[in-house]
C-alpha cells in the first residue's frame, strides 16, 4: 500500500512539473520530461514485476520468477487484468513447485474469471486445467476444457500440445477407478483360492 502511495505522489508531481515546464515556456524540458512521466504513468496499468515474473517463467527461471510475483505484498491494489495475471502465473508456477493441485486449480480459475487479456492466454489457462482435471479423474470436465482451449488457440501455437493431451486422455483412469485403486491400495483384487 506505501508503494502504492509513493507511486502516485510521484506520478502527480511528475505530471504537475510537466505542466509547469510547458506552462513557462520550456518546451524543449517539457517534451524531454514526457518520456519518463509516461513511463511513470505506465507503471499504473503494467506492474513491472508481472512482466519480469513472465520473461523469466519464458526462459525456464521458475525461482527468478517465484521471487518476482512475491514482490508484489497487495496485488489486490492492482488493476483486475493485473491481478488475474499474478493469480494465473502463481497457479502456473505452483504446478512446477508441488504447491497441489486443488490449490492451483483454485487459482488459475479464479484468475481466469478475473480475465486474462489475451485469448493465447486463455487457451493456456483451459489446457492447464484440463491436465490438472485428467491427474485427479474428472475425464469429462477435462474434455470440455480442451475443447474450450481448442477454440481460443486461434494461432494454433498449442497444437501439438493439446493432440498429447488428447492421446493421453485415453490411458487416464476415471474418478470412479481411482477410488477403487486407492481403496485397494494400488493392486488388483485377486480372487480367493478355496
Amino acid at each position: 500500500m506505501i508503494g502504492f502511495i509513493i507511486r502516485v505522489v510521484i506520478a502527480a508531481s511528475a505530471l504537475a512539473f510537466n505542466v509547469y515546464l510547458f506552462y513557462t515556456g520550456s518546451w524543449g524540458w517539457g517534451i524531454t520530461m514526457l518520456l519518463p512521466t509516461a513511463i511513470i504513468w505506465m507503471t499504473f496499468w503494467r506492474n513491472e514485476n508481472v512482466i519480469i515474473a513472465l520473461y523469466q517463467m519464458r526462459l525456464g527461471k521458475i525461482d527468478k520468477a517465484w521471487k518476482a510475483l512475491n514482490r508484489i505484498k497487495a496485488p489486490q491494489f492492482l488493476p483486475k487484468k493485473q491481478h488475474a495475471y499474478v493469480l494465473y502465473l502463481k497457479g502456473m508456477l505452483g504446478l512446477q513447485n508441488d504447491l497441489g493441485y486443488a490449490q492451483c486449480e483454485q487459482l488459475i480459475r479464479k484468475g481466469l474469471n478475473m480475465g486474462l487479456r489475451t485469448k493465447q492466454d486463455q487457451a493456456v489457462a483451459n489446457m492447464q486445467l484440463a491436465g490438472i482435471c485428467m491427474q485427479t479423474g474428472r475425464k469429462n470436465e477435462a474434455k470440455m476444457l480442451l475443447a474450450e482451449s481448442k477454440k481460443l488457440d486461434t494461432k494454433n501455437m498449442l497444437k501439438e500440445q493439446l493432440s498429447t493431451m488428447k492421446k493421453q486422455m485415453g490411458m487416464v483412469a476415471s474418478a470412479n477407478q481411482m477410488r477403487q485403486a486407492q481403496m485397494h491400495k494400488g493392486r488388483k483384487k485377486t480372487p480367493r483360492k478355496r
